[in-house]
């Protein structure tokens, strides 16, 4: 789905710049309200490991493979604003250093790739959460749905881009009839994997799922005979802080260390056949207005490190620099959001702490009472 300079004209790829340049304006201003000390680590970290996951191309049909878009995985567990950031720095790292995805056609790739499948993804996913029952199961089934249809939605968004600015004439109802056709297929894939991170989150630290909260069942405790819920007994007590923090950072630990396997060692076993728009644009004849990438020259070009001769080494160095690469450059920016956040609320809730906890001053009587 990375779509490559050359594809869309230049007046249709600015206007989609700005409209990119717009959604990551209202992510930014909206992402504040979803981060908190314990999301904003876990941001960076989701923003990693879709990094590491778009390196698995997975076979489809007919000689083209598919990889994972993210937009769905990073909306359900860190929110549709947070979530559209995430992918957003993904593409960045991946125009700029490894030349996947044109500069020109930044806009576009964010378009399509971080605001399309989010938003469509989230949408479906609280409109789900709604009917479905409250519970663990709910939630991985609403996330597979979600994530399914939010591939071929971005196919469709591409079409109607290509169909405005399109370099090549050819007949848009085979490109939009191929493209999502096979991004149906690619979905499934897509699905699987978010449908399956997500519940192996939730099943370690629901309270860091961000399209968990509030869905799932209250926990009860049969005392007396009686089902009730465990907040109301009285052994029920908070986590101390030192053990969520424990949890927090062990999961932390344990994502980037299968981020870093996936993006350095699994990749190497990942299908080397075209993923879907590249197979639909040579098919259809629409990949003659590729130009070549501005980055060709990048040192990580094609997910290979410069000079390395060995493929397996090579690769795996550069999945192992572009997952380090992207969680400090999506941990940074979730940090600065985060952090505009308490300056922008500080003054105005420490008044209003200062209000609540103010103690009442004594009645005292008049000095001819006394």
């Amino acid at each position: 789905m990375h779509v490559p300079d050359g594809f869309i004209n230049a007046p249709v790829s600015a206007v989609a710049g700005v409209a990119a340049a717009g959604a990551v304006a209202v992510s930014l201003r909206g992402a504040r309200r979803e981060l908190d000390e314990r999301t904003a680590p876990l941001a960076g970290l989701v923003a990693a490991f879709i990094f590491a996951v778009q390196m698995l191309n997975f076979p489809v049909a007919a000689g083209t493979s598919g990889h994972l878009l993210g937009g769905a995985l990073a909306a359900i567990l860190v929110g549709p604003y947070t979530g559209v950031l995430c992918v957003s720095v993904v593409l960045l790292m991946q125009g700029l250093l490894f030349a996947d995805g044109g500069l020109t056609a930044l806009g576009v790739n964010i378009s399509v790739m971080a605001v399309v499948t989010t938003v469509v993804a989230y949408a479906i996913f609280r409109g789900l959460a709604k009917v479905l029952p409250r519970g663990r199961r709910s939630v991985t089934a609403a996330a597979f749905t979600a994530a399914l249809v939010s591939v071929p939605a971005a196919a469709a968004a591409f079409t109607l881009i290509y169909a405005v600015g399109g370099t090549t004439d050819v007949p848009l109802g085979k490109v939009a009839t191929a493209m999502i056709g096979v991004h149906v297929l690619i979905g499934i894939g897509e699905a699987a994997i978010t449908a399956l991170t997500v519940g192996a989150v939730i099943a370690v630290r629901p309270d860091l799922v961000h399209g968990a909260r509030g869905l799932t069942a209250p926990l009860k405790l049969r005392v007396g005979g009686e089902l009730i819920d465990a907040d109301a007994t009285p052994a029920a007590a908070p986590a101390p802080a030192a053990a969520t923090a424990r949890s927090h950072r062990k999961l932390w630990a344990v994502g980037l260390a299968a981020s870093v396997v996936l993006a350095g060692f699994v990749s190497f076993y990942a299908s080397t056949n075209p993923d879907g728009l590249e197979k639909v644009a040579h098919d259809k004849g629409f990949d003659k207005g590729e130009k070549e990438h501005a980055a060709a020259d990048s040192p990580l070009a094609d997910y290979g490190v410069k000079d390395i001769t060995n493929t397996r080494l090579s690769g795996g160095l550069a999945g192992v620099i572009g997952v380090g690469v992207t969680v400090v450059a999506g941990s940074a920016v979730f940090w600065a959001v985060r952090r505009r956040r308490g300056e922008d609320s500080g003054p105005a809730s420490t008044a209003t702490d200062d209000v609540a906890v103010a103690p009442a001053a004594p009645a005292t009587k008049p000095a001819e009472n006394a």
